[in-house]
């Protein structure tokens, strides 16, 4: 492998970074500039802004005729937001989990992974899937927005300490550069990313979905390890598990949904993205409502479990993509011992948290 092709890897990976968080800065001081209110900048701006690198690397990744790449973009970044930054965020301190998102923004996140287990049981993801997923965009964008107004004064309050940065008229060009540059350091960014990660790929001699499971998806969240684990540490603790929820279902209906539209033919997807990797997205996400509804809070020995299950998550990508003979031993003990131990131990939480709102009621 040339050394050319690292450096411009790593360029990539800084100029997506950098990208995103230069176009959320510039696009929160407009929207606050121009009356949106600072939640629905936390919701949709800023959630959406940190997803920015995964929806620019889907569209190059559609243009190049790299469909794995994509798949694994998507379903490895739902996975490493839930898993890895939810459960840091949670270790740092423990996180509130807001009325909202247990009543609606969770269970959408569940319905729609399910969704597109259910569109690519044939392996590919149609033109009319995505444009149906891109429309949902749209649609969450607007329901989101109408639900903002129903939030208590304390949510307003923290999102407005975090998001309600000054603007006026005489800052709005600078605002509009941010926003410019941003986005060309994401399409140049994500060029940069695509191309190196299809060359580590050929040289590691492992598939593109298992690249873009780990360090494409990795590289892409980035934006989003900053924003939650910043906003657990500052105390913005309903911040930290929104943009986790939010990014997820716009990964899902922006990223593959407006990705999918520039891919002639659909968007291929591999077997093993089929068994495999979707039904642990499906299950990651559903592992959230249980977690989440137990006193309303993600406390530290659940962070520390989701961080558990990410290290052995990828685990298993590197035993599969080596053909290790220890694959099978692990998966077995994965599959009999850890997740059912895991499903009673957070069965008997929710039968507790039960009872205590019994009692208390």
């Amino acid at each position: 492998m040339q050394l050319a092709t690292i450096v411009f890897f790593v360029l990539g990976l800084l100029l997506l970074i950098g990208g995103a968080e230069i176009l959320v800065r510039g696009a929160s001081r407009l929207a606050v500039a121009v009356g949106i209110s600072p939640l629905v900048v936390g919701l949709t701006v800023v959630a959406f802004g940190t997803s920015s690198p995964e929806l620019m690397v889907s569209i190059q990744t559609a243009l190049s005729d790299q469909p794995a790449l994509m798949v694994g973009n998507v379903v490895g970044s739902n996975i490493f937001n839930v898993l890895f930054i939810l459960g840091v965020s949670a270790l740092v301190t423990p996180l509130i989990v807001a009325q909202q998102l247990i009543r609606w923004d969770v269970p959408l996140m569940i319905g729609l992974s399910v969704l597109v287990l259910l569109f690519v049981q044939d392996s590919n993801l149609s033109r009319g899937e995505s444009l149906l997923l891109a429309f949902g965009l749209l649609a969450y964008v607007l329901f989101t927005v109408y639900e903002s107004r129903r939030e208590s004064q304390a949510v307003q309050a923290e999102y407005e300490e975090a998001f309600g940065a000054e603007s006026s008229p005489r800052t709005w060009p600078v605002d509009l550069l941010l926003v410019a540059g941003g986005l060309g350091g994401l399409a140049l960014g994500s060029r940069w990313l695509v191309d190196g990660a299809v060359a580590f790929a050929e040289a590691l001699g492992v598939s593109q979905l298992v690249i873009g499971l780990t360090i494409v998806a990795v590289g892409t969240s980035l934006p989003e390890v900053a924003t939650s684990v910043v906003a657990s540490i500052r105390g913005e603790r309903d911040i930290a598990v929104g943009n986790v929820v939010g990014s997820n279902i716009f990964n899902i209906l922006g990223v593959l949904g407006i990705g999918g539209l520039f891919a002639s033919g659909g968007v291929a997807v591999s077997e093993t993205a089929v068994a495999i990797d979707i039904p642990v997205m499906v299950a990651v996400a559903a592992i959230c409502l249980p977690l989440f509804f137990t006193g309303n809070r993600l406390s530290r020995w659940e962070g520390l479990l989701l961080l558990g299950y990410y290290i052995a998550y990828t685990v298993y990508l590197i035993l599969a993509a080596t053909q290790n003979v220890r694959l099978s031993v692990f998966a077995d003990a994965m599959l009999y011992v850890v997740i059912p131990l895991t499903l009673l131990v957070v069965g008997v939480t929710v039968a507790q948290s039960l009872r205590q709102k019994e009692t208390a009621g």
